[in-house]
């Protein structure tokens, strides 16, 4: 499918896929929602309520323009956290989009090499990007993730609902919900009582949260 950057309202860039009028960030602003959803509603909050937990051991479902594990890596390193990253991701994008994106520009200039290095790093082989920071991408689909409470933290970034309904479903929720340790969290973008009745049906404790720009609301689970 054909694939091309755009601008979103706070200036940062993301990849559009034309065919599905989909984006792979918020048109309201790509860095503003991985914030709001990722950082504050997933890493700061788990972080704020397991202070003793080292590392913090985070899975991504799509790890796409790596905007996420890129300011997971920054946050982290200014609260001084220790963070085991797993990215998953089926179908990675390419170095001429990866030089596309702004986010350096945007966020923090001296990242940049750390940046090309999270992307320029094999797929499928773990590698330590910091003394603190460990990064695995793992390319494939997120119906064959097999992990068992292994992760703090679950950053849910699918593609919509409206394009890719199989990824939201009972079974999708529930390998996230094994893949979590007891009391993990995963947060989400979105906010369809479709989803979220799918999450509450594999037994986790769905919050509705304030959204980030240009959404009323956004999703936050948590493991019992």
């Amino acid at each position: 499918m054909k694939r091309k950057i755009i601008t979103t309202s706070d200036g940062s860039k993301t990849i559009q896929i034309e065919d599905w009028n989909e984006q792979y960030h918020s048109i309201h602003g790509a860095i503003n929602e991985a914030n709001h959803v990722f950082i504050k509603h997933g890493l700061l909050f788990f972080s704020e309520h397991n202070i003793d937990v080292s590392p913090i051991s985070i899975l991504e479902i799509g790890f796409g323009t790596g905007l996420n594990a890129f300011l997971t890596f920054l946050k982290a390193e200014d609260l001084k956290l220790a963070i085991d990253y797993v990215g998953v991701e089926a179908y990675p994008i390419s170095e001429a989009e990866v030089d596309a994106l702004n986010y350096t520009d945007l966020i923090s200039k001296n990242h940049e090499s750390l940046f090309k290095n999270m992307h320029a790093s094999d797929w499928n082989i773990p590698h330590a990007l910091s003394p603190n920071f460990n990064l695995d991408k793992q390319q494939k689909y997120f119906k064959d993730i097999k992990d068992q409470s292994a992760f703090d933290i679950i950053y849910f970034d699918a593609f919509g609902a409206r394009v890719q309904p199989e990824l939201w479903t009972e079974g999708i929720f529930k390998i996230m919900i094994k893949a979590l340790k007891p009391k993990g969290v995963l947060v989400t973008y979105a906010a369809k009582g479709s989803v979220r009745r799918a999450m509450q049906a594999v037994d986790f404790e769905v919050e509705r949260l304030p959204g980030p720009p240009g959404k009323r609301e956004m999703l936050r689970a948590i493991k019992p």
